[in-house]
């Protein structure tokens, strides 16, 4: 399923906000710095880009149910795209 670029603007929003925070971990690593800072925002990335995979299969999944209802969708499939996230 594809979804309207307005359905997954909040999603690129937080990803892209994830990329940035991840290249700021990347120049802190290079710069020096404590690791303890280091891993702190990795693990802030890894959160963000975690909420951001989560928020694109509820997105779909709403949108599979709105538009072909609540027999189209394909329960297997579903717990393989929540399960490749975990």
């Amino acid at each position: 399923m594809k979804l309207e670029p307005d359905e997954v603007k909040a999603i690129t929003t937080r990803l892209k906000r994830a990329n940035g925070h991840l290249a700021s971990v990347i120049r802190m690593l290079e710069d020096g710095s404590e690791c303890e800072d280091a891993l702190t925002q990795l693990a802030a990335v890894n959160k963000a880009i975690s909420r951001g995979g989560y928020a694109l299969v509820a997105t779909g999944l709403q949108k599979c149910l709105a538009e072909e209802g609540p027999d189209s969708v394909d329960a297997k499939k579903m717990e393989k795209l929540f399960l490749a996230l975990a």
